[in-house]
């Protein structure tokens, strides 16, 4: 009798202590994003035509160019990054390569 009332409490115990684990039925996707935008330096004097025509315009031309960028994005457009200064000031221009000042 005790062997069975012994028997009966280890399986009462097992029973309590069972692990309820689960299969994992919607799987988690994980995705990254890389940021795949190219920054290239360019002369001042090799920058397109209408690049040039753009800077030598009214609003712009009180600016001087420092420096000169062709920034190519992940789907594939691309876009002249223009450092310019003004005195103290300074700023950055986006221009494409038709001379159109991008936002």
């Amino acid at each position: 009798m005790k062997k069975i009332i012994l028997s009966a409490a280890i399986l009462a115990v097992a029973g309590l202590t069972s692990v309820k684990a689960s299969e994992i039925k919607n799987p988690v996707m994980i995705s990254v994003h890389q940021d795949s935008t190219t920054k290239t330096p360019v002369e001042l004097k090799d920058l397109p035509e209408p690049v040039q025509k753009t800077l030598q315009t009214d609003p712009v031309k009180e600016w001087t160019p420092t420096a000169a960028f062709l920034v190519t994005n992940a789907d594939k457009s691309s876009f002249y990054q223009i450092d310019v200064k003004k005195g103290e000031e300074t700023s950055s221009l986006k221009i494409d390569k038709d001379g159109k000042i991008v936002q």
